[in-house]
């Protein structure tokens, strides 16, 4: 029998003690937050039985669930909607990512406000759309002259974001010059001598680049952001961009870990020089246009990811108490669409099934039942493991 409190303490060891006493009491929150934030419990928990052992190998994104797949401005400054999270990716069973993502919506479906939002309809019609979209064989994208519905509002509703609206919730402006707001949501302070190391970092970062200017840093905080990554040693920088004040620009720079799925997995997988290149090769692969500023960077001997600070705010709110069961139907086709996507952008690459294995996957029935069914599984352990980690919490036994 697992030990979950074991298991989450040994896993977040070493992490930022004031980050991480935000994880802890943001995990405890919902059901739904805490498996967003135990992706490394998930899988050790996976079944290994039926479709989970016998589908083809796809890279997968690794912690796919319904907060996973937001917009971003890509490195052509145009804005997608895609997954957007690949910290975890690694290579695997398409099945393993699939069965996370529809065990997120069933867990998520318990909280919602009416009964539109039914866990079962929901997943079934996401499996299909993902099924038919492997089957097509032809990866596509979405933007914004193409999405439609709550992805279409949220694409459409960035069309009129300033620079300057934007920088004025995430800074403080006095005269030409900004700071990071340090308001303990979004960004805390950092100490000097890790102000000292970013800034160094990108002073080096910087003399490589075709305009240093861009560059320059004007301040550095520590960033809140994720669920499952809080703890680790991660950074905002507001940096010079195009000018002050109103066009800097804000990076994130995030360590990169190994992929909590690692144990649990009998794939062989290429060696990489980094964790970052893992991360940063993966989601280029896989995502039909880059974020911008997407790089792998080394401080000292640790990797760290570098990307544009994407606003967190820019994810659908898929069960919404005013969102018709047509509306969220609607998203379940766009997600599992871009589940199959990414999964046929990557084929046949290191180790990866061909299109024709994904293709010929998507087209038969016999995995959908299974899935559906390994989901309904997962669902009920995160509950269970979720009132485990509750009680334990509320006994104290996580304050740091």
């Amino acid at each position: 029998m697992v030990n979950v409190v074991k298991r989450i303490q040994e896993y977040n060891a070493g992490r930022d003690p004031q980050r991480l006493q935000m994880k802890y009491k943001n995990i405890r929150n919902d059901p739904f937050t805490f498996l967003r934030g135990t992706c490394h419990l998930f899988y050790e928990r996976l079944p290994q039985s039926g479709v989970m052992r016998t589908a083809p190998l796809a890279w997968i994104c690794g912690d796919l669930h319904l907060e996973n797949f937001g917009s971003y401005k890509g490195d052509n400054r145009l804005a997608y909607f895609d997954l957007n999270d690949f910290d975890e990716a690694t290579l695997a069973p398409v099945s393993w990512e699939m069965v996370r993502l529809l065990t997120s919506v069933l867990i998520a479906a318990d909280g919602a406000p009416d009964n539109a939002a039914n866990g079962k309809i929901m997943c079934r019609s996401l499996i299909d759309a993902y099924g038919a979209a492997l089957a097509n064989g032809k990866p596509r994208w979405v933007e914004r002259d193409l999405a439609q519905g709550m992805v279409g509002d949220l694409l459409n509703g960035l069309r009129g974001r300033q620079r300057a609206a934007y920088l004025d919730t995430r800074t403080l402006r006095k005269g030409k010059l900004r700071t990071l707001r340090l308001d303990g949501r979004k960004a805390l302070p950092v100490s000097d001598k890790q102000r000292a190391k970013v800034t160094a970092f990108m002073q080096r970062f910087a003399s490589g680049q075709a305009n240093p200017d861009f560059y320059k840093v004007l301040d550095v905080a520590r960033r809140v952001a994720g669920t499952g990554s809080l703890g680790v040693e991660r950074y905002v920088i507001l940096v010079h961009g195009k000018g002050s004040p109103n066009s800097n620009y804000l990076l994130d720079l995030k360590q990169a870990l190994p992929s909590s799925l690692a144990p649990y997995l009998k794939v062989a997988q290429p060696k990489w020089q980094s964790q970052a290149q893992r991360v940063v090769t993966l989601q280029q692969r896989c995502q039909a246009v880059s974020m911008a500023f997407l790089q792998p960077v080394m401080l000292g001997k640790v990797s760290y990811v570098l990307r544009g600070l994407q606003p967190s705010e820019d994810r659908v709110s898929v069960l919404h108490a005013n969102h018709t069961s047509a509306q969220i139907g609607q998203v379940m086709t766009v997600m599992g669409n871009l589940a199959a996507w990414a999964q046929l952008r990557s084929a046949g690459r290191q180790g990866s099934a061909n299109a024709d294995e994904l293709i010929a996957f998507g087209a038969s029935k016999k995995w959908k039942k299974q899935l559906l069914d390994a989901a309904l599984i997962c669902a009920a352990q995160v509950r269970k493991d979720w009132q485990a980690y509750s009680k334990a919490y509320d006994a104290g036994v996580f304050k740091l």
